[in-house]
């Protein structure tokens, strides 16, 4: 009986992962790429300077000032404990709306450069894989497989815990 309930809830994990299925952002962190759902993309800009912001997280860049508005900008290499590289003339901010800890949130995320925008249909995705308790991927609610290309697909909402989007709260600010 115990299998055939883990059968049906992974049936309904499938279902409720190609109910995403649709158009997103690309881009590459190292050798990797990535996707986010294109309605949590609000633009894509080039890098500017970047304000630092004492006594934050070392993936914290800092803030920046985005037409009036000061908002949050992680660097994704250093939030998943990449190895940090200089910035290219092709790195960018993707700035996304994340909601989580009652409240939605303006913030950048530092990539090393955007790619495309991709179809993804539901047929070519797949749960992300179990790498067991001692490793956190809950931010990755899936993979999706276009070509020979496996691109791991990033729920924005959940890259930040909610004490680190407390802390983002605290930043933004309208001037």
């Amino acid at each position: 009986m115990a299998e055939m309930d883990s059968k049906v809830e992974a049936g309904g994990a499938l279902s409720a992962l190609r109910e995403r299925a649709g158009q997103y952002l690309t881009f590459e962190l190292d050798a990797e790429v990535y996707g986010l759902e294109i309605l949590k993309v609000q633009e894509i800009i080039g890098m500017m300077a970047v304000t630092r912001v004492p006594r934050t997280p070392a993936f914290v860049r800092g803030v920046i000032n985005l037409r009036g508005k000061v908002i949050p900008v992680i660097d994704l290499r250093l939030k998943f404990a990449m190895a940090p590289r200089e910035d290219t003339t092709r790195t960018c901010i993707i700035v996304v709306q994340v909601s989580g800890a009652g409240h939605d949130i303006t913030m950048g995320i530092i990539v090393d450069q955007v790619s495309e925008v991709l179809d993804i249909v539901a047929d070519q995705m797949e749960p992300a894989p179990s790498f067991g308790q001692g490793v956190d991927t809950e931010f990755i609610f899936g993979m999706g497989k276009v070509g020979d290309k496996v691109i791991m697909l990033l729920d924005v909402d959940k890259v930040l815990s909610g004490g680190e989007l407390a802390l983002f709260k605290n930043m933004e600010q309208d001037e």
